[in-house]
């Protein structure tokens, strides 16, 4: 099992190369989301535009220059991607990201202006990755898995050590679950801190992979995906994401596409903050009323991905 000391450790590794993003005080708004104290979390504002830099420098910081050197190689709803590739901006090496099909085309714009590969192949996050794993192989790449690795998961849990020592008695968290590396680094670094916050967990319903392997008690995968939130979109997570969330998030809920549209436009309108719809899951989580927070509590949001979504 990671542990504290190990994503602290990270955090102080990755500082460098990673952005501490800031964390605000919603209140007041035209249109309050809650009578809680609203916090959000601006990961949209760390570099190439979402959290997954953290875990991608934290993977290639844990590998010699020799393991790197032939090239780096993942599958990405987008995001991921985009930190692959400045990943391999950072250490000077060829970076292959393949992408769905259902990749918004700025995302595989914004991963060639890092000066990446991109290769579209397959229908969802799933076909890109056997295609990036074949390639690996082949051409003897190092693999970097986006969600499965503890190294990566780690780098995603540096978030919650900045939410907690800016705010110590935080008292919800709501985070975005596509494949559940953000999910369970956060919610690893969250509860070894504080065992009592609530860490809850955000899903399209048109792609519940953990929302419903968790009802199920094993992993399952789905039989087809339906949402335009691509990045949150896998069929099937892994059995070390299926079980850090199912041991430390307190609940899982799910939002509508039409849901996280409203919350994108919300953060727009309220905030100025762009929003893509996965970057808008947690907070449609709250303005649809699918969690009830306490007026006397303090949630955090997190932002996690930029887009134009609420514009």
């Amino acid at each position: 099992m990671i542990t504290l000391q190990e994503i602290q450790a990270t955090h102080v590794r990755i500082t460098s190369a990673v952005r501490r993003t800031p964390l605000i005080e919603a209140q007041p708004v035209k249109r309050p989301a809650t009578d809680a104290a609203l916090y959000l979390k601006l990961e949209c504002l760390q570099i190439t535009g979402s959290f997954k830099a953290r875990g991608a420098i934290n993977k290639l910081m844990s590998l010699t220059p020799d393991k790197v050197a032939r090239g780096i190689v993942t599958a990405s709803g987008g995001n991921h991607g985009l930190g692959i590739a400045y990943a391999g901006w950072i250490a000077k090496v060829p970076a292959t990201i393949y992408l769905a099909h259902n990749t918004p085309p700025i995302k595989a714009e914004k991963i060639a202006s890092w000066g990446a590969k991109v290769v579209e192949v397959g229908d969802v996050w799933d076909d890109a990755n056997e295609a990036a794993l074949q390639a690996a192989e082949q051409q003897g790449l190092t693999y970097f898995h986006p969600f499965a690795d503890e190294v990566v998961i780690a780098g995603q849990g540096t978030i919650a050590l900045e939410i907690l020592a800016d705010v110590p008695d935080m008292d919800v968290l709501l985070v975005a679950i596509g494949g559940g590396g953000l999910i369970s680094g956060v919610s690893l670094a969250a509860k070894a801190i504080n065992p009592a916050i609530q860490v809850i967990g955000v899903e399209p319903t048109g792609a519940a992979s953990l929302y419903e392997s968790v009802k199920a008690g094993h992993l399952i995968e789905l039989d087809h995906i339906e949402t335009a939130a691509n990045t949150l979109a896998p069929r099937l997570s892994a059995p070390i994401n299926f079980e850090i969330i199912r041991d430390h998030v307190d609940q899982i809920v799910l939002v509508s596409d039409a849901e996280m549209h409203d919350a994108a436009r919300w953060l727009w309108e309220e905030m100025g903050v762009a929003a893509e719809l996965s970057g808008a899951a947690a907070m449609a989580a709250l303005l649809s009323n699918k969690v009830q927070i306490a007026p006397t509590q303090k949630v955090c949001v997190l932002v996690c991905g930029a887009g134009t979504e609420g514009m």
